[in-house]
């Protein structure tokens, strides 16, 4: 998970074309949109990542690095 990779994709895109490129990758194709990532695990991670970030900025009115501490919270809850 590339934190400067996630930023780039919230700044970008929308959820629905987050949404829509996590689906194609997810069924094996092509993406309309560029996803970085050096494989496709860490391209539905960048998506997802942004995806939930995206959601939380919405939902809870919050800025981008709330956002992100967040959800990095939350992943590394999920880890330990």
């Amino acid at each position: 998970m590339k934190i400067p990779v996630i930023k780039k994709l919230v700044e970008s895109y929308t959820i629905e074309e987050l949404t829509q490129a996590e689906s194609a990758i997810a069924e094996e194709q092509k993406p309309e949109i560029e996803i970085p990532g050096d494989d496709e695990g860490e391209q539905l991670t960048h998506a997802y990542a942004a995806i939930q970030i995206l959601q939380s900025m919405k939902e809870n009115d919050v800025d981008f690095k709330t956002a992100l501490r967040e959800y990095t919270g939350r992943v590394r809850n999920s880890i330990s």
